[in-house]
């Protein structure tokens, strides 16, 4: 017999990242090649419950008992061995670089995966019995990379930190000039550049004394030369070593083979141009892409390092790292925050625009309850919740802890952030492959010109520069930056208009969309219904219906749950309400539990007389009906035999809501439609209310995952909802779109694109700098392709390398500053009023 087992994944596998980490798919290929187990999968976290390893087992078999034993010891055992590190770095100035090092270190023995990206961040998971995280640090050194400091182990409950696993993001970028070069900085952030510039000059020096200097020296400008050649070359011939111990043929290796074909025929001082415009363009390139790098370098600032806390009647300032759970922070008149937490005394407005992008400040109030804020902070009221870097108004205020300053929603946007652009995106994936075919064919190419003398009447001399011309122009050195930049730029943007983009992938499909699909409850609704219409059946008292609803009701946490019982304590006007037990939810349908030794029901008309649960009396049947003629949610009450009778509510539609809508449209959305569990009418009632194009109703959570891969089977699709109940939905889209992640970490988690505000009008912002990200990297690409294509004839037919050079890190340029545009994009959508006080969220 079959028989089912949950089991809470962080108890298994302490200091996961999240359900999809690579130990996870251990644990669960370890468990399921076990006798006696035949199923295993994973539920993901649900509000305050943690994700679950979900084992089913013939308990003939293996008993109940030794199945925790064997997963308690395979997850022990899986955790001591796999260990995982994501560090800071600075040494990594491209996307080029960045490769490298990922596939150097992937190389190493007992690495199982390593990822590397130009925004200067390295993941590394790694067998401990084979690799330690001080090797992994001692190989990224040897090529060049530094650690920005000790990575950040994220702490348990104790304070401690797990040894297994290292998830933690390591101490931020520090605002610079965004000089993260390869290779070593003996002279500082800018070496590079200053060796680019000494390559420039010596090459000034040689040509003036060749041209206008009559009696010096011969050997002089080509000692100048070859001087030019050492600083033009010395950071392009370290890359290419370790390219070619790789044995990879990467774009500075085809610029040095140029240059040394130069030099081989005497043409000294184009081989010096060549060298000089290389390095310089690299130089530039990584400035440039340092703009983009200090935008997410600057949400890392946001949060003070200090925090005045109030301790034991006490008040002192100590660093945010120290501040623990449960601490009461001291926030002045216009201090940023130091820590997520809820407002304990004091009234004030914030800003919050540098976390959720919201551009009016939020009037905040202290909670009614604080042991019930502690108890659940992620249920705390948005009216009472706070998050650090944010800006306190005109009162003083204080705060309890509710997050560890590792762990605030500002923390985890940042490294987000930071690791957004690893995720590369479907044109990022086409370059690299088109780079893998590309290269080895400009080499091929060039191989073939050297005989052109053969077949054309020409010196071996000139067949041999022609194709190191054609190395030169042919190098796609604008094609491996142009999506890179674009990336960077556009979630780095993102970020500060508060949205989180994880990656190059959701930032390119996002503009790609032509329908969203929304929930309804807490996405185009206020997700707070009101309880409008009480019918009693026959010879029932609306008190004792009301006692039964609110004592049920009250053990469920649903939205449709918690109107009931607020406004039904309302009306019973503080009387006694027994307490249910036994309660058990009907997923999508309702709930049943025991009172007053009977079974009771609340939920749907639709589940009764289903299930073994007798179905409704005429009576109910039409006031149901009477209800949903007027958009009204019901839920109907029975205890034991008898109908109680039947709630109606209402949720009120977002004031934003019709706006957002018609922005989409502007932005080019073409379908919007509604999934929605209430009846179709109510459905329908909603979605005339915002402006909808449609309403799908009557729907389970499985309906609402059909109805969206119907929908992408028609065309690229986004869903938005919470990010919790609608996380299979969202999985199951094109992109999936959470509203409120800033106060929710499974939304954060769960989202490929995450409003950090609770507020539908940053949905067209989001769409439309995707749009505007997807033609920027277009018109890159076709530069970049553009310009080798021209080149490359041009040089065969004559072109001369100097030219060449010129035009191809002219192009370099080009697309970079292009990309850099994203930074500067303003919302078309917004009102005016709005852009001027959510200024400073750009």
């Amino acid at each position: 017999m079959t028989s089912k087992l949950r089991l809470d994944l962080p108890l298994l596998l302490p200091q996961i990242a999240d359900e999809a980490d690579s130990c996870v798919a251990r644990l669960t290929s370890d468990l399921e090649a076990r006798d006696g187990i035949e199923k295993i999968h994973v539920l993901a976290a649900d509000g305050d419950e943690p994700a679950k390893l979900c084992v089913h087992f013939d308990q003939e078999i293996v008993p109940l008992k030794r199945i925790r034993e064997i997963a308690q010891a395979a997850g022990a055992r899986i955790t001591a061995r796999f260990g995982h590190v994501t560090w800071n770095v600075s040494g990594i100035g491209h996307e080029r670089r960045a490769r490298t090092v990922a596939e150097k270190i992937g190389s190493l023995a007992g690495v199982v995966e390593a990822e590397a990206n130009s925004a200067g961040t390295v993941h590394v998971e790694f067998d401990r019995e084979a690799a330690s995280e001080d090797r992994i640090a001692e190989a990224l050194r040897a090529l060049g990379v530094e650690r920005n400091g000790e990575p950040a182990s994220a702490p348990d409950d104790d304070g401690d930190a797990h040894a297994g696993h290292d998830h933690g993001p390591g101490e931020e970028h520090k605002a610079g000039d965004g000089h993260d070069h390869a290779h070593g900085q003996f002279l500082g952030p800018n070496t590079e550049l200053i060796f680019a510039l000494l390559s420039g000059a010596l090459l000034g020096v040689g040509f003036a004394i060749e041209k206008l200097a009559a009696g010096a020296p011969g050997w002089l400008p080509t000692a100048c030369y070859i001087a030019a050649y050492f600083f033009g070359g010395f950071f392009t011939l370290r890359e290419a070593v370790d390219n070619l111990r790789l044995k990879k043929f990467e774009i500075d290796t085809l610029m040095l083979v140029a240059a040394a074909g130069a030099a081989a025929l005497g043409a000294f001082a184009e081989g010096a141009l060549l060298l000089f415009l290389f390095s310089l363009g690299h130089a530039l390139e990584h400035y440039a892409m340092g703009r983009a790098k200090r935008a997410i370098e600057a949400l890392a600032e946001l949060a003070p390092p200090v925090a005045t806390v109030r301790r034991d009647g006490q008040t002192s300032e100590i660093p945010v790292e120290e501040l623990v759970l449960g601490d009461i922070v001291v926030v002045r008149p216009n201090e940023r925050l130091p820590a997520d937490g809820f407002l304990v005394k004091g009234v004030s407005s914030v800003n919050q625009a540098p976390v959720t992008g919201e551009s009016i400040p939020v009037d905040k109030r202290p909670v009614a309850d604080a042991a019930a804020a502690r108890a659940r902070p992620d249920s705390v009221d948005t009216a009472s919740r706070v998050f650090a870097g944010t800006i306190n108004g005109a009162g003083a205020i204080e705060v309890e802890v509710t997050r560890r300053s590792t762990e605030s929603a500002l923390a985890k946007v940042v490294k987000m952030v930071s690791e957004a652009e690893a995720q590369k995106s479907p044109t990022q994936r086409f370059t690299d492959k088109f780079e893998r075919i590309f290269v080895p064919a400009v080499l091929a190419l060039a191989f073939i010109l050297l005989f052109a003398w053969v077949v054309v009447d020409e010196p071996f001399r000139d067949s041999f520069y022609r194709a190191m011309a054609v190395l030169v122009a042919a190098s796609p050195c604008a094609l491996a930056i142009a999506t890179p930049s674009a990336v960077l730029s556009g979630v780095a943007r993102a970020a500060r208009g508060g949205v989180l983009v994880k990656g190059g992938g959701p930032l390119e499909n996002l503009g790609s969309l032509t329908a969203i699909a929304f929930d309804k409850t807490g996405t185009l609704t206020q997700g707070q219904p009101r309880v409008t219409d009480i019918v009693t059946a026959d010879g029932v008292d609306e008190g004792k219906l009301l006692t039964v609803a609110v004592a049920v009701e009250s053990l469920s946490d649903h939205p449709l749950a918690e109107a009931i019982v607020r406004d039904g304590k309302e009306k019973l006007n503080g009387k006694e309400v027994a307490t249910a037990s036994d309660v058990s939810s009907l997923t999508g349908k309702g709930v049943t539990a025991t009172l007053e030794g009977q079974t009771v029901w609340i939920g749907k008309a639709e589940m009764f007389g289903t299930d073994g649960i007798p179905a409704l009396g005429e009576a109910m049947t039409r006031a149901v009906a009477r209800l949903r003629e007027g958009g009204r949610t019901t839920m109907v009450v029975r205890q034991g035999d008898r109908d109680l009778g039947v709630i109606g509510l209402m949720d009120t539609p977002r004031a934003a809501a019709r706006d957002a809508l018609v922005s989409l449209h502007e932005t080019g959305i073409k379908r919007m439609i509604m999934l929605s569990g209430d009846n179709q009418k109510v459905a329908d009632a909603i979605a005339k209310d915002v402006g909808l194009d449609e309403a799908w109703g009557d729907l389970m959570p499985e309906d609402k995952v059909k109805a969206v891969k119907k929908l992408r089977s028609e065309g690229q699709v986004a869903m938005v909802g919470d990010g919790v109940n609608d996380a299979p939905a969202m999985a199951s889209a094109t992109v999936g779109i959470a509203m409120g992640a800033a106060g929710s970490d499974v939304a954060l988690e769960t989202a490929d694109v995450a409003l950090m505000a609770d507020d539908l009008s940053h949905l067209p912002f989001a769409v439309g700098l995707s749009r505007r990200a997807r033609s920027i990297i277009r018109q890159n690409v076709f530069v970049s392709l553009g310009v080798v294509a021209i080149l490359i004839p041009s040089t065969i037919l004559g072109l001369g390398i100097g030219p060449a050079v010129a035009m191809h890190e002219g192009s370099t340029l080009l697309v970079v500053f292009n990309a850099l545009r994203l930074l500067a994009y303003r919302d078309p959508y917004r009102p005016a009023a709005a852009k001027v006080n959510g200024a400073i969220a750009a």
